[in-house]
């Protein structure tokens, strides 16, 4: 059961290292930066954006025509673009683990889509996916603008160095379809596409929900974070005693802070400790 515990919180911790968050070096590059540096900061955002690149992998995944990819990427452009500009000026935020759970659900929602899932197991068509995907990047958008808000934003020049940013993001964005375009044309080549389509598939619904399981996981811990007993260095330190200690006792036991537990939530207030 401890090792369960630890891989899954192993997990958890792990994918928060690596999220596509602004880290303090981000925070201290961007102070009195000009266009250029905040063009920068959105191609390599949206390049380790492993949320966005795996919805738009899902989305041109069985996609042959240039047409079509041109015609479902630009819904998908214009949808992120309209909320990342927009909401980043107009300083609209929200808790951005919970905008990028919902992110997490569209990449499980392209997955589910691309195995037919809608016929198969509601006998109906699949939404309309030009629309669906606009939806989508609109979401995907507000995602990346509450990450840009992180950042000490400037009165001067803001609305050039968003559109800056934005025009970084889509860079990336085209560095990355492009090499999934040529790892997909390169792989239909093969026996192995039509035998592991749905695997890959499946795997994005797998990631999809990991991810959404991760940033709630995160939401949780930042709105709700009086309800924990742990701050984040003891969060993370007995993540690490999960895997070094041997014992079977645990690693809760030598915890300084105690734990308040309301047996009776109806009672006068009234609590026991432990």
């Amino acid at each position: 059961m401890k090792t369960t515990l630890f891989v899954i919180s192993s997990f958890f911790f792990t994918l928060n290292i690596f999220a596509h968050g602004m880290s303090d070096s981000d925070k201290q590059k961007i102070l009195d930066a000009g266009p250029w540096e905040y063009f920068e900061l959105g191609a390599s955002h949206m390049l380790s954006g492993y949320d966005h690149l795996l919805f738009l992998f899902g989305v041109i995944f069985f996609l042959t025509n240039f047409r079509d990819i041109v015609k479902f990427i630009t819904a998908f452009t214009v949808g992120h673009s309209i909320t990342l500009v927009l909401a980043t000026l107009f300083n609209i935020q929200a808790n951005y683990f919970l905008i990028d759970s919902v992110i997490g659900l569209t990449v499980l929602y392209k997955g589910f889509d691309n195995l037919n899932g809608f016929r198969k197991y509601f006998n109906t068509e699949s939404p309309n996916l030009l629309r669906i995907v606009f939806v989508f990047g609109l979401i995907h958008g507000f995602g990346l603008s509450t990450r840009l808000q992180l950042l000490p934003l400037p009165n001067d020049g803001l609305i050039l160095k968003i559109l800056a940013f934005n025009i970084g993001v889509e860079m990336g964005q085209v560095l990355a379809l492009g090499f999934m375009l040529l790892l997909l044309a390169g792989w239909r080549k093969t026996k192995s596409f039509q035998e592991f389509s749905k695997v890959t598939n499946f795997g994005l619904i797998c990631a999809g929900s990991l991810l959404f399981l991760m940033q709630l996981h995160g939401f949780i811990h930042t709105v709700y974070s009086d309800d924990f007993p742990l701050n984040q260095d003891d969060h993370y330190h007995v993540h690490s005693e999960m895997k070094t200690s041997n014992s079977e006792s645990s690693p809760l036991q030598n915890y300084q802070k105690k734990i308040l537990i309301d047996k009776n939530p109806h009672a006068d207030g009234k609590s026991s400790t432990h």
